[in-house]
């Protein structure tokens, strides 16, 4: 999910320029109430930034009443939109690079100018989240991974870890270059029970000014945690005793049936031995002479 934010000043297509509706009479305002020297020269608006590729639309202005020439200076691809005796408006189109352009003016046969920078973005079009493990047990250690595959510029993301809308980890990051970057968070942290009931995702906030309405958003797709909770120790110290219990009670009753049956082996096995005795010690008396 993008969201996309930007005031007038900072969104420079012509179909929105400031220009359009604002420019105008903003820089003639300027003229008439801005104290100053004659001959001093201003541009509108004071900040560009664009997308890569993008086109925006700038006004030069003077408060000198009869200025001789002016105009503006750049490498890029301009094209002259309106203009009247103390400012000119133009079109900047295809803008590939940061770039600094000079707005000037000629007055009296002296040239003054002023600067403006121009700033170019590359947009996070995707943020990838990673859960690593996805299941993990109460109490261990997994890892969240989030990263932007390309940024620019580096130093103005800031990318927030989510656990359902709490932030975990918030990392911002420092540029070395104005092409577009990968940007990467790693976040180690213990699993709890409570994780198992929240999404995680990871919010990709470039902050192109200063001000809320500047800043482009982009979230990851949801993922959710598996979270295991072991049985309690107190619990299973019971199932052990229950479980040896009846196993004691299993044992001891196999013993004792072995040893009654025995028991009553015998008992019989003797009864008819001393049957047997008798009968034949009856039989020997008989046997003798009277």
């Amino acid at each position: 999910m993008t969201e996309l934010l930007f005031s007038a000043s900072l969104w420079m297509s012509p179909e929105m320029s400031p220009f359009g509706c604002w420019g105008l009479p903003a820089a003639l305002l300027a003229l008439l109430f801005c104290p100053g020297s004659d001959g001093e020269v201003y541009v509108w608006p004071q900040q560009l930034v664009v997308k890569h590729g993008g086109s925006l639309q700038i006004n030069c202005s003077t408060n000198c009443h009869s200025p001789e020439i002016g105009g503006v200076e750049t490498s890029l691809n301009k094209k002259l939109v309106k203009e009247d005796t103390r400012w000119k408006q133009y079109s900047v189109s295809n803008v590939s690079e940061d770039t600094v352009m000079l707005c000037y003016f000629t007055c009296s046969g002296k040239q003054e100018s002023t600067n403006v920078s121009v700033t170019v973005f590359h947009p996070p079009e995707e943020v990838l989240l990673k859960l690593q493990p996805t299941w993990v047990t109460v109490g261990r250690s997994f890892t969240i991974e989030c990263w932007v595959p390309t940024v620019a510029p580096l130093e103005k993301l800031t990318l927030t870890l989510l656990r359902g809308k709490e932030p975990l980890h918030i990392q911002t990051f420092v540029g070395t270059t104005a092409a577009p970057q990968e940007a990467k968070l790693t976040h180690n942290g213990t699993a709890h029970r409570e994780d198992g009931l929240h999404n995680f995702s990871c919010l990709a906030e470039l902050d192109l000014q200063s001000g809320d309405k500047n800043i482009i958003r982009i979230t990851s797709k949801p993922q959710m945690l598996d979270i295991y909770e072991p049985v309690q120790d107190n619990q299973m110290v019971i199932i052990v005793a229950v479980v040896s219990v009846l196993l004691f009670l299993f044992v001891t009753s196999v013993l004792l049936c072995f040893v009654f049956g025995q028991q009553w082996h015998q008992r019989r096995s003797g009864s008819y031995g001393v049957q047997a005795a008798w009968r034949s010690l009856r039989r020997a008396y008989r046997a003798q002479p009277v």
